[in-house]
């Protein structure tokens, strides 16, 4: 099962593709037992080469700014009739129309199951809400550990404070020591 965060960069990068006017595209959710290389495919069309490059550099931009995450190989950029990002748990392919229709890509992945970005979004949605509902137990356990902690704290506190009287005192005698010995070198 994919990580909520790999959700999160498929649906920026669904977005990133949607914000420079992508065509047609589609997720697959691909089948594990088919492919063990990554979970998702995203799959769309510029209409034009030029596009393609725009589509894929702003996928690149906003992974990198909003998550801090890069491609492992970019395939194709120089031909941008079918440019290729590998992110591990999905792979962009954006293709000029005629290759996507060449190609088929979504034939060739009969088991995948295609999912729209509303779908993928509402799923995300679920899986956080789940999680939360998760962490209010860890939360609680945090709590009491850190109520033990500040009586941990006092306690050592405490121990400070009895001890620094002993300094004060301890410091005193030895003032009182050196005391008659002064006076006993003044009287001679």
């Amino acid at each position: 099962m994919p990580s909520i965060e790999s959700n999160q960069l498929l649906l920026a990068a669904a977005s990133a593709a949607e914000d420079k006017k992508a065509e047609d595209i589609r997720i697959l959710a691909l089948d594990p037992a088919e492919s063990g290389l990554t979970d998702y495919f995203l799959i769309c069309n510029g209409t034009n080469d030029r596009q393609n490059i725009a589509i894929t550099d702003e996928i690149e931009i906003r992974l990198k700014r909003e998550f801090g995450v890069y491609p492992n190989s970019v395939e194709g950029r120089r031909q941008a009739e079918w440019i290729l990002m590998d992110y591990v748990d999905f792979i962009v392919h954006v293709f000029s129309p005629e290759k996507r229709a060449f190609y088929g890509l979504e034939r060739l992945r009969k088991s995948a199951t295609t999912l729209s970005i509303a779908e993928l979004n509402d799923a995300l949605k679920e899986r956080i809400a789940a999680s939360r509902t998760k962490a209010p137990k860890k939360a609680a356990a945090k709590k009491a550990a850190v109520k033990k902690a500040p009586a941990k704290k006092v306690s050592a506190a405490k121990k400070l404070v009895k001890a620094a009287p002993e300094k004060k005192t301890a410091t005193k005698k030895a003032a009182a020591k050196k005391a008659p010995a002064k006076a006993a070198k003044k009287r001679s």
